[in-house]
Order: C-alpha cells, then structure tokens, then sequence
C-alpha cells in the first residue's frame, strides 16, 4: 500500500574519515598509535607552538594513491595543501592542514551489491588529505572537558561520494565496501568502534517530480556502520514528516542517538567561506610522478572485487561463495594458497567456509592463526576425493588431528589411525554378505517393496568393516545383492 513517502525520493552523500596506519603523523614525526596515556604522543609541532614547521608525511600520499587507484581515480600531479581556519577546542593550532582546491584524487566509482542482487556504482567527488582533531572527553569530570591530544595530526584521508546514495541499505553497502578496500590495501584497520573510520552523512528529500534537490541536513557521531543507515532512515522519515506539515528544513548539522534511535541538532551548519581556506605557507606543493604512480601500482594487492569475478567467472564458484570468500582480506589469502594445491575449488571453499570458519569463531582467532597450512587441507580433500576416506572420517578424525599435529599429512593420519576407506570387491562383499544373512527376514521385506530398508543394511555394514567401507562402491553391490 502507497504511502506520503512513497512520493518522495532522497538524496544521501557520504564523507568518510579514514585515520592512516602510517607510523608517525601526518605533519610530525609524532607517534600514529591507537591508545596510550593521554597526550603522550605530542611534541611542539603537533602542539602547535610558535616556530615550528610541518613536513609531508610521504606515506599518508602513498596511502591515499592507493585508495585512489583502487577506485579508478584521476591523481593529481600537484598536490597544494591549505589552512581551515575552524575553531577546534582540540586542535591547539586552530587551524587544521588539509586539501581545499587541489585533492589528490578526484572522480572515480565504489561498486556495490544492491537489495535486489544487482549492482549499482556510487560516484566519487574527491579523496584528499588532512590531519585529524584532538579528542574532547565530556563523561570523566561533573565541572570540565578534558582533552587528549594524542589524536591531533594523525593522518587522515577524507572520501566524498557523490550524492547518488538513495536509501540507508545503500549507504550500509558502500561503508562496508569502502572499509574492505582500505582493509585490504592495509592503510587503515577500518574499526568504527575506535573512531579510525567515520562517517557524516549529507542527507536531503526532494518531491519524485521536483527537480531540485532538497535542503540537505549533516548528520555525525554514528559510531557503527549499522548506525549509520539507522540515523539515514530516521532522518529521511523525519525530514518528509516536516515538509509534510509545510514546515521547512534546516541547514543544520545533527547527531544522532543511538539508544533512542533519533538524530537532534547540534548546531546551524557552516559554509566553505566560514572556515576562510588559504594555502598552507609552510609547506611547498608535493609533485605526484607518473613513475610514483606506477610503483605503488605495482605494490597493490589483488583487490576484493578482482578476486570475486575472478572466483565466479574463473572458478566456477557461486556468487555467494565469492562474496564469502572475499570479505575479508586474510581468508581470501589463504583461499589464494589453497588453490594453488588442489584444483576442487568447491570442496576448497566447503572446507573453508565450514570446518575452518567454525573453529575460528569457536577459538576466537583469525585465520593468520589457524593452525593447518592450506598444502594440508589440500591433501585433505584430495583423500576425500580419492575415496580414501568419507567426508564424515574427513571432518570427524582426521581434521581435529591436523589441528593437533599440523607437521603431519592428512594421509599420515588416516594410515596412523587406520582409517582408510576399504575399496577392495572381495572384502566388501564379505561384508555385504554378513550383513544381509544377519536379516534375513528384511531382505524378503526389501524386494517386496521396503527399499527404505537399504539404510538397515548399510548400517551394518559399516559397523562391520568398522566405518571403513567406501559408502558409495558399498551400496551400489549392496544393491544389486538385493535385487538379485
């Protein structure tokens, strides 16, 4: 049934903050760490103190090339850096570094998987640099704010989509695509809960036949990525709710709470002449080569959505087995190894998927953890694909064992622990044929019609060779004995 908001559409565009994994920060030599005591990791630079100069960080533009390449994005050849001129109470300059006129990458598209199954490309604006704020802390002292400046000068780059996000869904989608690239390309750990990756969300609602947009509201402080399409659907709901009364929206930012689920404003919203930009004067422009370029691509990891097509078209694998196997960039490296040594892509990820990913998340530890060497788990499938052992003898015996002896073979194991399948004719049917004169009476049964009572049978017969029968060589003869 149609509804007020059904005429309606919304416009949504996404700043995305990624704190740099570099070792120092972005204009000192300041320790970049996550934690310790509070302003520990400060000099007179990052403090802000008369007659100190910044320098580049090169890695920070390393980082940001990365990403930029990783998104098909046009490098800037000069890179220019410009003062904000923004009162930050954590920010003892009071100014903050960044790009205004010359971001290092601009253009470019993140792909992403829409609710329907299909695929839709969100446009970049631009990605530059800058350095992070201090932390005000508001929750410690009943009469004062307090402030750590660790984070001051941490590098930082800023992602800015265009604004072709429709719903929450979508921008839940980007964020967790957004946050396997940097993950992957290992420039930030993406961990929203730490404040290393954050999001405003530029949101507007305009009639379906309108045909300019909406006034757009900001919206911060949405510490999870689930949060984030939370505050989006509220907004969008209240924003409609307030045109629909005939009021107007405010340009405003807004933050949203988490445990009442609602955004509230927290202040009238800035424009670009407030923060009154003008170039940096102590830094000289940083010149992108193309011979730079080319060497960071050629540092560049195979990429999730390389990876995915490459699993799909290549492979044979399904959509969602790809999806799986790509969403986090350790799995899908040891994915990469174990195909290397078996050519059962299926039962590769089966394994992966299943056995392994169960013991992980049982022990609370990541595959770079995981005990059994890929080479393994290869040798593994190939005995299951040889008949040598069951998947059931696989998964049961000889799995937990390699996680206790990772130095042994799989086929060690089965041998040590004699479990190899029993494949020879003449030792099947002697089984075979102590298990059918043991029910004599559920044979008559079985060619009257009861075919279920095959099961009976096969049951017996494993007890017999102690598990070792090959099930299926075991039931085709068992059959034909029956129907004999």
């Amino acid at each position: 049934m149609s509804s007020v908001y059904d005429n309606y559409k919304t416009v949504i565009g996404l700043e995305v903050h990624a704190q740099l994994l570099t070792k120092t920060k972005a204009f000192s030599s300041d320790i970049n760490e996550y934690g310790g005591m509070p302003n520990t990791h400060i000099s007179e630079i990052s403090l802000g103190h008369p007659g100190t100069l910044p320098r580049i960080n090169k890695n920070q533009i390393e980082f940001a090339i990365k990403l930029g390449l990783a998104c098909n994005c046009k490098i800037t050849e000069e890179n220019r850096f410009s003062r904000k001129n923004y009162f930050y109470a954590d920010l003892p300059k009071g100014y903050q570094i960044t790009q205004f006129d010359t971001p290092i990458c601009t253009g470019g598209t993140v792909e992403i998987e829409t609710k329907n199954g299909g695929k839709k490309s969100i446009g970049l604006t631009r990605i530059h640099m800058e350095e992070d704020s201090g932390k005000s802390i508001h929750d410690q002292d009943p009469y004062s704010s307090l402030v750590d400046l660790n984070r001051a000068g941490v590098p930082l780059i800023e992602i800015v989509s265009e604004p072709e996000i429709e719903t929450g869904e979508e921008a839940y989608q980007y964020l967790m695509e957004i946050r396997k690239l940097v993950r992957y390309l290992e420039i930030c750990d993406g961990n929203m809960e730490e404040g290393s990756l954050r999001c405003d969300a530029n949101i507007s609602v305009m009639k379906k036949d309108a045909s300019s947009f909406g006034q757009k509201v900001e919206v911060k402080n949405m510490n999870s990525i689930r949060n984030v399409q939370r505050a989006i659907e509220h907004e969008i709901i209240r924003q409609i709710d307030v045109l629909e009364k005939g009021g107007e929206i405010d340009h405003e930012t807004r933050t949203f709470d988490a445990a009442a689920g609602i955004t509230f404003g927290m202040r009238s919203k800035e424009k670009d002449n407030d923060y009154r930009f003008f170039p940096e004067p102590d830094l000289l422009p940083y010149w992108v080569t193309e011979k730079e370029i080319n060497g960071i691509k050629n540092t560049m990891p195979p990429l999730p959505n390389q990876l995915k097509n490459k699993y799909i078209n290549d492979l044979g694998l399904s959509e969602y087995d790809a999806g799986n196997l790509t969403e986090s960039k350790p799995i899908a490296l040891y994915f990469e190894e174990l195909i290397q040594e078996t050519k059962n892509h299926k039962s590769a990820t089966n394994w992966l998927m299943g056995e392994i990913k169960s013991y992980l998340n049982t022990n609370g530890i990541g595959i770079e953890d995981f005990p059994i060497k890929p080479k393994s788990i290869a040798g593994l499938i190939q005995l299951i694909d040889e008949n040598k052992v069951s998947n059931s003898v696989a998964a049961q015996k000889i799995f937990p064992e390699l996680i206790l002896n990772p130095t042994k073979s799989a086929e060690e194991i089965a041998v040590a622990k004699n479990l190899l399948q029993e494949n020879d004719d003449d030792a099947l049917i002697s089984f075979i044929d102590q298990a059918i004169a043991k029910y004599p009476e559920k044979v008559a049964e079985y060619k009257s019609g009861k075919k279920g009572l095959v099961g009976l049978f096969m049951g017996e017969l494993m007890k017999l060779s102690k598990g070792k029968a090959d099930p299926k060589k075991a039931n085709k003869i068992l059959q034909e004995k029956l129907e004999a």
